[in-house]
């Protein structure tokens, strides 16, 4: 994906979030290299994701589909192509955080074979103060198929 999506990518952020990314955010992600990857059918943008590499591992840092399209599979597809560009880009585990509430989110990652490894306090805002974020890792075969 390109700055050329970013108003397709923020219209999902916005529905799916109650405290979204900015445009900034995406436009910065994208200035540092990161991959931004995006899932499309003929007519819109179902999901996308972004990803930071960092030496020997990578980091999800969001990963989103429109209200719309959840429950259907889709995050599955998204978050399978993650897991293959990291691997194959030589990282050894995939690491991202998630809120404790996001129950959805955290049942996809039980099923692709994600394991707690810490607890960030206070990492996410939330409606009344801020949330913790449960960091997640998942080690990775390089360049295998990384379907659970």
């Amino acid at each position: 994906m390109s700055c050329a999506d970013v108003d397709e990518i923020l219209a999902i952020e916005e529905r799916a979030y109650a405290f979204p990314w900015t445009r900034g955010n995406f436009i910065d992600s994208l200035a540092s290299g990161y991959s931004i990857w995006g899932g499309r059918l003929p007519s819109q943008l179902v999901g996308y994701f972004v990803l930071m590499p960092v030496v020997d591992e990578a980091h999800l840092l969001n990963i989103s589909v429109a209200p719309g399209c959840q429950g259907v599979g889709y995050g599955s597809l998204l978050l399978e192509h993650a897991l293959r560009i990291a691997g194959d880009a030589g990282a050894a585990s995939l690491l991202l955080e998630v809120r404790p509430s996001n129950t959805a989110a955290l049942a996809l990652y039980d099923r692709f074979g994600f394991s707690r490894i810490g607890l960030r306090r206070a990492y996410y805002p939330a409606a009344n103060g801020r949330e913790d974020a449960l960091v997640l890792r998942r080690q990775l075969a390089m360049g295998a198929r990384c379907a659970p």
